[in-house]
């Protein structure tokens, strides 16, 4: 891997890599702890259709696809806030819909023949110096973000009731975290493509949660399993010549499965 380093796309993808695992470890846990895995799946998913608008309109990917999963993640916060009891229809509605714009805009792009395998299962190796730039800041304000409001998204994520009663903001911050979501799919994208997204978002915070005790702890070490998993399918991705985006989500299923293995262990023991 170090001698993989001399070339500039490569360091490039490690510093991708890297800046998507603070997503993963931050965002991802929330995701987790609040239970947004699925609404999490549908934003990523719709996202595709701002791919394809980007792609049709000529527009810079972040620009369309971002957009796009923005307004998605708006769209499934006032369904879930106001039609609870309907919201995983609605959100499946607009999971399909946002698929399918997305491939017909592709279709209709003229003169152009887009890789779908590279948005689908990720194109870390591809990712130019100018997206670390906007990765870098998305992060950073994430990060800011959550610190900010950290005590407010604690109570939030345990006890939506006891939250209100203290007069802190849900409606809000549920908001604020669905645009944070929308924010992170869309930067993860690049890194395993909208298919992978979610597995990539999920595990580190589960794995972290049975280690840790406060919602600091376990974004900190999600943080660091997410670093961990990406550098090493990067490094395997390189090594076998193998998908990245693939290599790097099987790494992290592997360690999923062992962090499964050690538990059961301890409640044997």
């Amino acid at each position: 891997m170090i001698e993989a380093l001399q070339f500039e796309f490569m360091r490039n993808a490690l510093l991708a890599g890297l800046l998507v695992s603070v997503a993963c470890g931050v965002i991802g846990t929330l995701v987790v702890v609040n239970r947004l895995v699925f609404l999490a799946g549908g934003i990523a998913h719709s996202a595709y259709g701002g791919i394809g608008l980007a792609l049709f309109l000529g527009l810079p990917y972040l620009v369309g696809t971002l957009g796009v999963a923005l307004l998605a993640a708006l769209i499934m916060a006032v369904v879930s806030l106001k039609a609870r009891h309907r919201s995983d229809t609605i959100i499946g509605v607009i999971w399909a819909v946002g698929m399918a714009a997305g491939i017909i805009l592709v279709d209709l792009t003229p003169g152009y023949n887009v890789d779908l395998m590279g948005f689908l299962f990720g194109s870390i190796l591809t990712v130019p110096r100018s997206d670390l730039w906007q990765m870098l800041v998305i992060c950073l304000a994430q990060v800011i973000i959550v610190v900010y409001y950290y005590n407010d998204f604690l109570a939030m994520s345990y006890d939506s009731e006891f939250a209100r009663l203290r007069n802190i903001p849900v409606g809000w911050l549920y908001f604020l975290l669905l645009g944070m979501i929308a924010l992170s799919v869309v930067i993860i994208i690049r890194v395993v493509g909208l298919i992978l997204v979610i597995a990539l978002l999920t595990m580190p915070p589960y794995i972290a949660e049975k280690y840790t005790r406060s919602l600091a702890a376990m974004m900190a070490l999600s943080t660091a399993l997410s670093c961990l998993f990406t550098t090493t399918g990067l490094a395997l991705a390189y090594w076998l010549d193998l998908t990245s985006g693939a290599t790097i989500i099987l790494v992290a299923a592997a360690g999923f499965l062992i962090s499964m293995a050690v538990q059961r262990l301890r409640i044997r023991h």
